[in-house]
Formats: structure tokens, C-alpha cells, sequence
């Protein structure tokens, strides 16, 4: 038995999760806690727009597990004190061994927390310009299996075109569409899965 706390940790428990998760204690945590839930505070969703754009050619296991890294490198995620991050900022994050040490992805983390904040002023939240492509409802999607799963589709094409005009940095269709499933603007848990909506 894996005793994590709050998430279900039974074997049979454990078989009937998305099979991404498994042989992991943190995946597990994360696919259990918070993959597919609802996010509409803009925080958290501007971390997901951190770690997803992170992400980018390498595997979710490995971002996840830099997360508290993350988290004490920029600020909580405070994307008001990240955007007016300076040079003497970027030659910290890019000597932190905790974080992928990735100029452009750095430098897209300073840009997009400035573009994010354009976008509150906009619509008052990100959360309102965001759900607004999903009419503020999640779409459940019904998988049998993970290779039913896409990597992108046609609304976070448009979603990611959107992004981009706006100004934001390694924000392509793929990386949307896994911002979409981490903050539960769809939900693609797999049907045997415990956490899928009935």
C-alpha cells in the first residue's frame, strides 16, 4: 500500500489510474490531487504556464520534480515580482542547478509573467480570458486508452495562436494543450481511471 496522504493508494487503486502515473510517488500525488481539477486562480495558472513551457522537450516526471526548485527560484510563482526581473536575475536562474538552465526558456518566464499581467489588465483575471475558450465549463473528454490521448488539438491551436499574438514566448499548441489537462479546462483521465468525471 502507498500511504501519500490525501490521494488513494490501494494496488487496486493504483490499477485503475492513468497509467502515465504510475511507479512514482510525486507523479502519483500530482495525477491524484491536481491533474484534470478545475484551476481558476491565476497564480497557479501562471505556475502551469512556468512549468509546461519548461517542459518543452523533455518529460513531465522531470519538471514536476524540479517543482519546489521552481518555486524558490521565481518568487512563488509571484508573476508581478517576476516580471520586472532583471539581468542580475537571469544570471542567478541560469547558474540554478535546480531549474532547466535554459536561456530562452528563462528569458520566456520573464516575458510571458509581462504578458500575463497585460492580460489581467485586459480581461481583470487570466482565468476569464483562459476558460473563455472552453465556455468556463470543462470538457470531458472519454478515452479507453493513454494512446487515444492527443498531444494537441484545434482549440488549443487557436488557443496557442491567441497566446502568441499576444506576445507570449514557448507557448506552442502542444505545451497549451498540457496547460489545458493540468488546470482541468478538459479532462482526460481515461475512463477506468478513479479521478474521471462521471
Amino acid at each position: 500500500m502507498i500511504n501519500t496522504g490525501k490521494y488513494y493508494g490501494t494496488m487496486q487503486e493504483k490499477m485503475n489510474r492513468c497509467e502515465w502515473s504510475s511507479n512514482d510517488e510525486l507523479m502519483i500525488k500530482y495525477h491524484d490531487e491536481e491533474w484534470g481539477m478545475p484551476v481558476h486562480d491565476d497564480k497557479i495558472l501562471f505556475e502551469f504556464i512556468v512549468l509546461e513551457s519548461a517542459q518543452a522537450g523533455l518529460s513531465w516526471k522531470t519538471i514536476l520534480h524540479k517543482r519546489e526548485n521552481y518555486r524558490k527560484a521565481f518568487h512563488d510563482f509571484d508573476y508581478e515580482k517576476i516580471a520586472k526581473y532583471t539581468s542580475k536575475d537571469f544570471d542567478r536562474l541560469i547558474k540554478n542547478p535546480g531549474i532547466i538552465r535554459n536561456r530562452l526558456k528563462i528569458l520566456a518566464t520573464i516575458n510571458n509573467a509581462q504578458r500575463f499581467i497585460e492580460v489581467r489588465k485586459e480581461f481583470g483575471t487570466f482565468d476569464k480570458y483562459i476558460w473563455s475558450f472552453v465556455n468556463n465549463k470543462p470538457m470531458i473528454n472519454r478515452f479507453k486508452s493513454l494512446k487515444e490521448l492527443p498531444a494537441k488539438t484545434a482549440l488549443s491551436d487557436k488557443i496557442s495562436a491567441d497566446l502568441k499574438k499576444r506576445g507570449f514566448k514557448f507557448i506552442g499548441s502542444t505545451i497549451v494543450y498540457a496547460h489545458m489537462q493540468a488546470t482541468g479546462m478538459v479532462d482526460d483521465h481515461v475512463n477506468h481511471c478513479f479521478r474521471k468525471r462521471k
